[in-house]
């Protein structure tokens, strides 16, 4: 039997980044609001202190972070013709578990996208003409700018703090920043950190090739800082346990430090843990939802919490899931393309790169954070001209320590044994001595990429798991190779002892070792309801009080992190929310 709740104004389901954004904002204009968190509560003075958190088996190893696959999974397949299995472990991306989502356990890369990212196909088209896009392939625009979301953007940074140097201040490029970037408002609300040793070499000798060299824009506060809620990070202490791992410091930005304390404080808001949301209440006739049921995973029981806006604002597979399961949307069709829910899942090229071996240089690998290290953006997005070259997107390349741990990090030189004393001596030779080039590439929506619900294999609660169907394409080959291509050249120009071989992308896309959790697509945004599923508010074209959040909500995955656009994003819906549909309930575009 299910209990019935009392209405409140909005109920958030998922309190990450995006769920802790949009119920700060929505308690601020005086609604009153539930955030229903499936995992656990997750405070840093309880569970990122010393010594405990600096414990690469705990956190990287044995994921204590991440979601438990035996409660919830995804099944996966490369192709349609093929049968799905489920995952058992996650390996190739972490969803986060508990209070703070993946804001938890992330590195702290923050980017705005390009000014062409956000006008992908309209770009293409006017640059390259109607026949640059490659067969299969499926691009569209952002429903919105740059330009229009260069506020939202700026409002993100200052609440967490970025670490970063400007390279296009009000339309005046700046070297030493980013001079491929859009036009920004404001500079970065902390300097950048302090760059070591490997990633200065990079730079150095990748300006004297003409590239255009950067400190990587960060969420690793270069000194304390007071953000715009009136809660202050830490400094980055550089001790390599950034990613997978929580800050003893607060210097790396989080929902825990920046904005739930102060969400914690709201009487106007209340946080339910263990809080399992298992469906949405779809009035159809009515195009709205009229709340969420979920099981309180401690004791089975299950609720219906009725409420006025419903946001989606957990990870990507949970968004998709929840809509498919609740019956919101037409189901992408790859055989039609009708249809647009689990359409343009798209994911992002990586562990790709080149290793460098210097007998006379020691660089102190364990020293580091994300911010510590120097980027190139010559070959990312549209910044070059692809005419002739046969794909479309790029990559950035990126070098500098900043993750040296005693478990993952064990650089060996081409013909290394790997295992064995001959194996433990190269790894002890090495470890201070090894530097690669590593790259991050865009990844665009294809037909035959989506998700939908596995006819075969169910979660706990009963319902169908969510099916992934993914490769990589001819296009994100050649990508791979012209990039690689790059990144070898500027690594024989640094003159190393022992150049490593380049690790690029071939073949079917492996879903077991990590890669990066830049999961994209599935209820993605756009001006037509049919061929998208939320406007350019976020707000579903098929139930007007529901909004969702998040990078499943964008149309194709730039080389970048999502994490800042997702950021802008949730200030951009949370002002539209507040201002106009609070006031005229219906659909805002």
């Amino acid at each position: 039997m299910v209990t019935k709740l009392k209405e409140v104004d909005a109920v958030m389901v998922g309190m990450g980044w995006t769920g802790s954004i949009m119920a700060r904002e929505l308690t601020k204009a005086g609604l009153t609001v539930v955030g229903l968190e499936r995992g656990g509560d997750i405070k840093p003075s309880e569970h990122f202190a010393l010594p405990n958190v600096r414990d690469e088996l705990r956190f990287s190893r044995r994921q204590e972070l991440i979601q438990d696959p035996a409660m919830e999974t995804l099944t996966f397949r490369h192709r349609p013709s093929e049968s799905a299995l489920p995952m058992r472990r996650f390996g190739s991306f972490l969803p986060g578990d508990g209070v703070g989502g993946a804001g938890n356990h992330w590195g702290g890369h923050t980017w705005r996208y390009l000014p062409s990212d956000h006008e992908l196909r309209s770009h293409t088209l006017q640059r390259y003409g109607d026949k640059a896009i490659p067969a299969g392939m499926d691009v569209q625009d952002w429903a919105m700018s740059y330009a229009e979301l260069e506020p939202y953007y700026d409002k993100f940074e200052k609440l967490c703090g970025v670490a970063g140097r400007a390279g296009n201040l009000r339309g005046q490029k700046i070297a030493g920043g980013n001079v491929f970037e859009g036009a920004r408002k404001n500079e970065y609300p902390t300097p950048p950190l302090e760059q070591n040793l490997s990633g200065m070499m990079f730079a150095k000798t990748a300006a004297e090739l003409g590239y255009h060299p950067f400190p990587r824009p960060s969420s690793n506060c270069s000194r304390p800082y007071t953000n715009i809620e009136g809660l202050t990070l830490g400094a980055c202490q550089l001790c390599g346990f950034c990613d997978r791992n929580g800050c003893e410091a607060n210097a790396k930005a989080g929902p825990h430090v920046c904005i739930l304390p102060k969400l914690r404080a709201d009487p106007k808001f209340e946080l339910r843990t263990r809080s399992w949301v298992s469906r949405l209440v779809y009035d159809k006739a009515g195009k709205k939802v009229t709340g969420v049921i979920y099981t309180d995973t401690r004791n089975g029981e299950e609720y219906e919490q009725p409420a006025g806006i419903v946001v989606l604002s957990a990870y990507v597979f949970g968004n998709v899931s929840l809509m498919l399961n609740s019956g919101i949307g037409k189901q992408y069709d790859p055989v039609t393309q009708k249809g647009a829910v689990g359409k343009n899942y798209c994911y992002q090229l990586s562990r790709m790169g080149v290793t460098m071996f210097f007998e006379d240089r020691n660089f102190n690998p364990f020293m580091g954070a994300p911010g510590t290290q120097m980027v190139i953006d010559d070959f990312n997005a549209d910044n070059f001209d692809h005419g002739g070259l046969g794909f479309l997107g790029g990559a950035i390349l990126t070098c500098g320590h900043g993750d040296g741990r005693p478990i993952s990090f064990r650089p060996t030189p081409p013909g290394t044994p790997r295992w064995g004393s001959a194996w433990k001596q190269a790894t002890a030779k090495w470890y201070q001595h090894a530097l690669s080039i590593s790259l991050s590439g865009s990844n665009y929506g294809n037909r035959n990429h989506y998700l939908d619900l596995d006819p075969t294999y169910k979660d706990q609660l009963g319902r169908p798991l969510l099916r992934m169907t993914y490769n990589f394409v001819d296009n994100d080959f050649k990508l791979s190779e012209f990039c690689m291509q790059k990144a070898v050249e500027i690594a024989r120009a640094m003159h190393p002892t022992i150049l490593g071989e380049p690790r690029l992308r071939r073949g079917d896309y492996d879903i077991t070792p990590y890669q990066s959790t830049h999961n994209t697509g599935g209820t993605i945004m756009g001006l037509d309801p049919s061929t998208s599923v939320v406007n350019r508010y976020l707000q579903s074209w098929d139930a007007h009080n529901l909004f969702i959040m998040g990078a499943s909500t964008f149309p194709q995955q730039g080389a970048y992190n999502p994490t800042g656009p997702l950021g802008a994003l949730t200030y951009w819906s949370a002002e539209a929310i507040i201002n106009r549909y609070v006031k005229n309930p219906g659909l805002l575009a």
